[in-house]
């Protein structure tokens, strides 16, 4: 009935070691701990870094295993507690309103200091978030999904507000960029495809095939619709 959940909030100079805890963390980590490192640009606001955690626990048993975060200084806020599962979609306090954004997603093939030099070498704007998310666990056993085991160890979230047109090419850039600079597996989680992207960016051509040929068997007339279509 309850988790142990929430963000933990530093300045962006502690950025290193915010990344560095997070990889020890996630290193050993069981498959109850579930943490995400969080570069943000807020406008008006300067830098900031954030380390979110969900953990089916109890809150001591949490903090333990968050234990390497003690090293950085205190931290601006600290909102870990218990909560219900009904209020996970409040750990990162995202608006619950829709607004206009740009999303790109890459699935990651390292963690190593080569990746995190690249990735924190310059700022993120004019980007608002850029997340690395742990994956692991039950995503990397056997599965007969359409993806098949997702064994990436992390995957990247590149997300810029766009409140007026003309910033969609510099925020493209920038997650192009930033894509381009770090190792990826050329896989992109279904999930998390962009407008610009089809299935054929997700899943392997043998996939794509199967998927059309089930289509074309169970719905030849195209009935149950969706954002990303196989056909």
């Amino acid at each position: 009935p309850h988790v142990s959940v929430g963000r933990m909030l530093w300045p962006a100079a502690h950025a290193q070691a915010a990344a560095d805890a997070y990889r020890e963390i996630t290193a050993t980590a069981p498959d109850t701990l579930t943490v995400w490192f969080d570069l943000l640009h807020f406008p008006g606001a300067d830098p900031m870094i954030a380390v979110d955690s969900t953990y089916l626990g109890n809150e001591d048993e949490a903090r333990a295993l968050l234990r390497p975060l003690d090293r950085l200084p205190t931290p601006l806020s600290d909102t870990r507690r218990a909560m219900q599962v009904s209020e996970l979609g409040s750990i990162t306090a995202e608006p619950t309103d829709p607004s206009p954004g740009m999303s790109r997603a890459e699935l990651l093939t390292d963690l190593d200091d080569a990746t995190l030099k690249a990735l924190l070498a310059e700022p993120i704007a004019p980007l608002l978030s850029v997340q690395v998310r742990q994956l692991g666990g039950a995503f990397t056993r056997p599965s007969d999904s359409p993806h098949g085991p997702l064994t990436a160890p992390h995957m990247l979230y590149l997300f810029g507000a766009l409140p007026d047109p003309s910033r969609a090419e510099p925020i493209a850039a920038k997650q192009r960029a930033l894509a381009e600079a770090l190792p990826t597996t050329g896989r992109k989680p279904f999930t998390f495809l962009n407008p610009a992207e089809t299935i054929a960016d997700a899943f392997t051509p043998e996939t794509v095939t199967r998927l059309r040929d089930l289509k074309l068997r169970y719905d030849p007339h195209n009935v149950i619709r969706s954002n990303f279509p196989v056909r």
